[in-house]
């Protein structure tokens, strides 16, 4: 269960990495926070190839899906917001030290 909540973490990263910046944000801090969790977990090389696809796919969706920022677009990035700050919360309560 755990690795799947990392996964879909990842995932909401990259989403959220590629709306940020299609919606005026010019920043890296969405890719940042990602190697941070990289560098934070320390995960064996398949498991870090399996959370770094999921950031890729995360990313690449909604670059296949918006080309610039749109209400929808908005929309998306405040729930997916919404989302990894309820599951990195719950990461932390349910397998945090």
């Amino acid at each position: 269960p755990f690795q799947q909540k990392i996964e879909r973490l990842a995932e909401i990263l990259g989403s959220v990495h590629h709306l940020r910046n299609l919606c005026g944000e010019t920043t890296k801090v969405w890719r940042e926070k990602m190697d941070a969790l990289l560098v934070a977990e320390n995960p064996a090389p398949e498991r870090r190839a399996r959370m770094v696809a999921s950031f890729n796919r995360g990313y690449q969706a909604f670059a296949e899906t918006y080309d610039k920022c749109t209400p929808a677009a908005t929309t998306a990035l405040s729930r997916y917001t919404v989302e990894g700050a309820s599951l990195t919360n719950e990461i932390v309560l349910r397998y945090g030290n």
